[in-house]
């Protein structure tokens, strides 16, 4: 797919994996785990864990696409 596909996604081409790193840049493990309560923020966070968890289920994945669009997207 290209952006033409999808002109009005602002998370088009962005990779999860992207969106991790960002969010862990600007926020803490713990302040991860206070604005989405999920256990792969909470023990032993890694990006690779979360990875894990968050392709395996969307619910948890969409609030973290929501929290990055909240950061990142102004």
């Amino acid at each position: 797919m290209n952006s033409e596909t999808q002109p009005n996604n602002p998370l088009h081409g962005v990779k999860l994996v992207t969106m991790l790193e960002k969010l862990t840049e600007k926020y803490t493990w713990e302040d991860l785990a206070g604005q989405i309560n999920i256990n792969c923020f909470k023990s032993n966070p890694s990006i690779k864990s979360s990875l894990k968890f968050l392709r395996r289920t969307p619910w948890a994945r969409e609030k973290v696409e929501h929290l990055y669009l909240q950061s990142f997207k102004k």
